[in-house]
């Protein structure tokens, strides 16, 4: 579990963090820090200190291992996420030194009403993850890494643990993560809550299909560790549960035998048909280890250039690969084919650059009015040709990606990780940028999300739930479908009185 810090580092941090919480005043429905110029510190959970403080009849904070903090820029960055959309500012941020602070706190603020959401590396694009008035958890801090299990091909790291930190541990060992997003930057507890897929979903399922326990604290403020077999429903509501019933802390994750290199393949097509059909193959075949594709504007900026990016996996978790029998009956064009072998955590953090190089040029500031669509596999064609048909460059923006690529459904196994009944369903994802401040934009691009889902849910389509589509309360009972029932008796069970994570809208 996460390692604890000691109090006089903690202390050290509230004197010069400043800022730090000493008390909440139920009457006035905030939290109280030190008088102004009294040149107080005191250590949260003192009551009878916070109430001379302030001078008013406070409610002490539990004692902590971490802060309690309402300084100006933790609550503005709160505030804000990758989205740079929504804006909605929490009356208190918390940095746990330990899981007892997200439990004492959880407690205190259900027994207050406050609402609550745990946030990671704030790569949610639509304020999912941020609260108003309340208090966010800042999970970053429990990032410890277990000790990599070889007998069980486990390891057990804290919510706020990073994908990339995560992999190297593991790899150390010969193991892996067998799902990796895209991008490794994200903590494992954010991703576990949305679903975390990838161009390996396809042999290994989302990363919440490879998860063999949990450990949350429940609305209620109540640590538990769940399994498939130890508190099940707690389990499958947490995971791809977008928060609603518990906070992850920590998760044991299954790891697979990690190949040494990478024979990454680029193979560029110029009919979308044909493309989506050798992607088919590929994933229904098991040729290769990794498959993904984009498109992206040609010289007049029609959304035709279509690149089919697939890995094959070599020793010792696969042969060494093949091109002859990897590529065989493909119908892309065999001239512009790029093949490169590389090292296998090169391959899978292969976006490190160019994510430095959006930041460099200010782009990771932009807003990311995303679009995230998961389409059956029989009208992927179809939904796919008429969206892109009428997308501009302008409509992705700089740095901006179109991403196309095939699961198997059999492999999605997370009950609450809702994906089209087809057999080979398709992830859609328009990864727009564009200023935030250009908030006539924003919203156009908003509304095209919006009418983009709809299209896709009059053919069975669901929205992959971490983009920006506008969705009310009667639509995430019709995304969860059969779901829903399971979804919402845990909601009652598990937080009973609805503080968590209010920003994604649908209780």
């Amino acid at each position: 579990m996460p390692h604890t810090p000691s109090r006089r580092t903690v202390l050290r941090g509230v004197t010069l963090t400043g800022a730090a919480v000493i008390g909440f005043d139920p009457g006035a429905r905030s939290w109280a820090t030190p008088e102004a110029g009294s040149g107080s510190r005191s250590e949260p959970g003192s009551a009878s200190t916070s109430a001379s403080a302030s001078g008013r009849n406070l409610v002490g904070i539990p004692p902590l291992d971490g802060t309690l903090v309402m300084d100006d820029a933790s609550l503005s960055a709160a505030s804000e996420d990758y989205g740079h959309i929504v804006h909605r500012r929490p009356a208190a941020v918390l940095r746990p030194g330990s899981v007892r602070d997200v439990v004492a706190m959880v407690r205190f603020c259900n027994r207050h009403r406050l609402p609550v959401a745990p946030r990671g590396q704030g790569h949610a694009t639509n304020g999912q993850a941020q609260v108003e008035g309340g208090l966010v958890v800042e999970t970053a801090t429990l990032a410890d890494i277990g000790p990599v299990r070889p007998h069980s091909a486990t390891v057990t790291v804290g919510a706020g643990a990073r994908w990339s930190e995560v992999a190297k541990a593991a790899i150390a060992h010969g193991l892996t993560p067998p799902v990796f997003t895209d991008y490794l930057e994200l903590s494992v507890g954010g991703t576990l809550s949305v679903g975390g897929l990838g161009g390996q979903s396809h042999r290994h399922g989302a990363q919440v299909d490879n998860v063999a326990e949990l450990q949350v604290v429940t609305g209620a403020g109540e640590f538990v560790r769940c399994s498939p077999t130890r508190h099940p429903d707690l389990f499958h509501a947490v995971l791809a549960g977008l928060g609603q019933c518990a906070i992850v802390v920590g998760a044991t994750l299954r790891l697979v035998t990690a190949p040494r290199t990478v024979r990454h393949y680029l193979l560029p097509y110029d009919d979308l048909q044909t493309f989506l059909d050798d992607q088919r193959i590929l994933v229904q075949e098991g040729r290769f280890d990794y498959v993904e594709g984009q498109v992206a504007p040609d010289a007049d900026g029609a959304f035709r250039v279509l690149t089919l990016e697939a890995a094959a996996y070599g020793p010792p978790a696969g042969p060494t690969p093949d091109d002859a029998v990897l590529l065989r009956g493909l119908r892309h064009n065999p001239s512009g084919v790029e093949r490169t072998d590389r090292p296998y955590y090169d391959f899978i953090d292969r976006l490190a650059p160019a994510v430095e190089a959006l930041k460099e040029a200010g782009l990771w500031t932009y807003a990311h009015p995303w679009l995230n669509l998961l389409l059956p596999g029989r009208s992927a064609a179809a939904v796919t040709g008429e969206l892109l048909d009428g997308l501009t460059p302008d409509d992705i923006g700089p740095g901006g990606v179109v991403l196309v690529y095939p699961l198997l459904r059999e492999r999605l196994t997370t009950p609450l990780l809702r994906a089209p009944h087809d057999p080979v369903p398709y992830l859609f994802a328009v990864l727009r940028t564009t200023p935030p401040q250009d908030t006539a934009t924003v919203d156009r691009l908003l509304t095209a999300n919006r009418a983009a889902y709809e299209a896709a849910a009059a053919v069975g389509g669901t929205q992959y739930p971490v983009g920006s589509i506008p969705f009310t309360h009667a639509d995430w009972r019709t995304h969860f479908g059969p779901a829903w029932p399971q979804l919402e008796s845990a909601r009652r069970t598990f937080d009973p009185r609805g503080i968590l994570v209010p920003g994604q809208g649908i209780f």
